[in-house]
């Protein structure tokens, strides 16, 4: 088992990360892969998990120890696989999870995609009270710090994003037309995409 990799994001899509150790290049599937820049060239620490199935082994990283927890915990659920762990965790509230499971707010749950109500319930059922981790907000993924003009086509990255996390066409395209007058990254985009599509 990997337990954390430290080196260089070379490379991004919708759905992952490249990260370059000492010439080798580890293909990590992340929540948001934007929340990486892959022109700095500070090295960063990601947080693995290793998921072994018939037909493929894949690395699932996270910013956080306790993000990786959480997502190790939910995978424990019936209905719920790496894909929809990391739907869950990508808006990167991990203590608005913890807070819905504990106050068992299924309608909060169900809006994430592919959780319905039998499974938002099950998320109760198996985790609430089990959850002692201590969720930090915290984060190692590169956010920018100053205004900066939009980058050509990041908020079609941020939508393809979307699309990989599994939302359906109807979400996105309300969330596209929410945002497409704002002058974001690509990672921010994510982020408040998925914000919008949790409060409403």
């Amino acid at each position: 088992m990997i337990e954390r990799l430290r080196g260089q994001v070379v490379f991004r899509d919708h759905e992952s990360i490249t990260l370059d150790v000492n010439g080798v290049g580890y293909l990590i599937y992340c929540a948001n892969p934007f929340a990486y820049d892959i022109n700095d060239e500070k090295e960063r620490r990601i947080y693995t998990y290793q998921h072994v199935r018939e037909d493929a082994i894949r690395l699932y990283g996270f910013s956080t120890r306790e993000e990786r927890v959480l997502f190790s915990r939910l995978l424990q659920v019936s209905g719920i696989g790496p894909k929809g762990g990391l739907a869950i965790l990508a808006e990167g509230n991990a203590a608005l999870v913890v807070q819905a499971i504990e106050e068992e707010n299924e309608a909060m749950l169900v809006k994430f995609p592919g959780i319905g109500k039998k499974t938002a319930r099950q998320m109760i059922l198996d985790l609430k009270g089990t959850l002692d981790v201590t969720v930090s907000n915290e984060s190692e993924a590169v956010h920018v710090q100053t205004v900066m003009p939009m980058q050509s086509g990041a908020l079609q990255e941020a939508m393809e994003a979307l699309r990989a996390l599994g939302y359906g066409e109807k979400e996105i395209k309300k969330c596209e037309k929410a945002l497409q007058h704002e002058e974001l990254e690509a990672d921010e985009y994510v982020r408040r995409s998925l914000r919008l599509m949790v409060e409403r």
